[in-house]
């Protein structure tokens, strides 16, 4: 398989800055925009992340199965880029919108469109995921192919924590955050749907999916049989819990960061600074992965960035409140650390497809990108509920002094989660053998 041009890698990554403009907001304000914008309580707002995110993921699967089954002319993943992108923007500006309603009104608002939202947000990442699959067959080039997308989704994240702040100051000043907050996502909606148009006419599906193995037909067995044999795929369920764990964890990580910056820090100026830094430095890391790749065996160096994030995170729990750019130094390098690890664990991903292919003789390319994705919004799920559930335990009030009790738990999340995340990661790691000379020579994928 020849290489892919790094014009299409680009191309190809854009899919993904756009696609982190909704994950960004998500993972780094929604909880602070509905706590101290909407008015919401923290407590509810973990509960509502935990129902609503369970059931965008149940979704994944069902997604993954229709795109496997559908054909065009211009192949099977690549066409809703352009059906969904509309829609994507129209409810991510609705999610970020704030009716004069009651408290139960509010609740009940924010559970619909998040919903829709984050089902927006399936039915266009599923496809675009499976379309890194079927450019290429070659293991190099799928980790390069990762890489950029996570470099160019690092740009779109930095895009949201360098201006998501100043555009709500500038939109809605001091009085009214509220409108500030709906007019940022108006422009940063615009700029995704233009990203994943650019998507769609730089990228091409070059893999010819074979009808036996990946049983992509409609005579062929149902969407449910091709769940059955994703599950059955012993390195599949390893990347997915891995998978399940690094989101937890990020968010956790990532929705408590404005609060730690404001309320333990007592810097609320400095939010964006930090924001922006840590996205800055996961563009470095996924960019140090993509020059790594092929020089060093992939799982040696998945688990050295895991190694490296596990002491990152830990050192966070140490650093006192006054030292300000000592943790910014600190957050940011563990950044750094998490994004070399993850473009690594995506590309993994179809390798696994292809294992369960050449083992088992079955696979489906987009049920297993969704079933990987399943476990992601799993874990950004129940991630989202603990912070919400942490701060309301430990007491947090939006807009106030907190105590001793309430900065403890915000530091917790913080750094502790992803240290103790990072520790199970790494022992499942050394269950993960696809890339083993073993594994090579036995069970190869296909056309590698």
């Amino acid at each position: 398989m020849e290489k892919l041009s790094i014009k299409e890698k680009i191309g190809f990554g854009l899919g993904d800055a756009a696609s982190n403009i909704v994950f960004q907001m998500v993972l780094l304000y929604m909880l602070f925009f509905y706590t101290d914008v909407f008015g919401i309580s923290a407590t509810a707002v973990g509960t509502l992340f935990l129902v609503v995110r369970i059931f965008d993921a149940i979704t994944d699967p069902i997604m993954g199965g229709i795109a496997d089954r559908t054909k065009t002319k211009y192949g099977r993943y690549r066409p809703y880029l352009l059906w969904m992108c509309i829609p994507y923007g129209i409810f991510a500006v609705l999610a970020f919108s704030t009716p004069d309603l009651s408290d139960t009104g509010k609740l009940i608002y924010a559970c619909i469109t998040y919903a829709l939202l984050m089902t927006m947000y399936t039915a266009i990442n599923i496809p675009y995921s499976a379309l890194g699959g079927v450019m290429t067959t070659n293991r190099n080039e799928r980790a390069s192919l990762q890489s950029y997308r996570f470099m160019l989704a690092m740009v779109g994240g930095t895009i949201v924590a360098a201006s998501v702040l100043p555009m709500v100051g500038f939109f809605g000043g001091d009085d009214n955050p509220a409108f500030g907050y709906q007019m940022a996502m108006i422009v940063l909606s615009i700029f995704a749907v233009l990203c994943f148009v650019c998507c769609f006419l730089l990228t091409k599906e070059r893999v010819t999916v074979d009808d036996e193995t990946h049983r992509v037909d409609s005579d062929k067995p149902s969407i449910y049989q091709d769940a059955l044999d994703m599950i059955k795929n012993d390195q599949w369920r390893i990347i997915a819990f891995v998978s399940f764990l690094s989101l937890a964890s990020g968010a956790m990580k990532g929705a408590v960061t404005p609060f730690y910056v404001q309320y333990y820090l007592q810097q609320p100026d400095m939010i964006s600074v930090f924001l922006t830094a840590g996205t800055v430095a996961s563009l470095f890391g996924a960019l140090f992965a993509n020059l790594m790749t092929g020089k060093i065996c992939k799982v040696k160096l998945m688990k050295l960035a895991v190694i490296g994030s596990l002491i990152l995170h830990a050192a966070i729990v140490f650093i006192p409140s006054d030292q300000l750019y000592l943790s910014l130094f600190v957050t940011s390098a563990a950044a750094f650390a998490h994004m070399v690890f993850t473009p690594l664990l995506f590309s993994a991903v179809p390798d696994t497809v292809d294992y369960g292919i050449k083992k088992y003789g079955k696979g489906a390319m987009g049920m297993g990108v969704s079933g990987h994705l399943f476990a992601l919004k799993l874990g950004l799920a129940v991630g989202g509920a603990c912070a919400g559930w942490v701060l309301g335990y430990v007491g947090y009030v939006a807009n106030a002094e907190q105590t001793q009790e309430s900065l403890n738990g915000i530091v917790f999340l913080m750094g502790a989660s992803s240290a103790i995340a990072c520790t199970l990661i790494l022992l499942l790691l050394n269950r993960y053998v696809l890339y083993s000379k073993k594994e090579d020579l036995n069970v190869n994928t296909v056309a590698s």
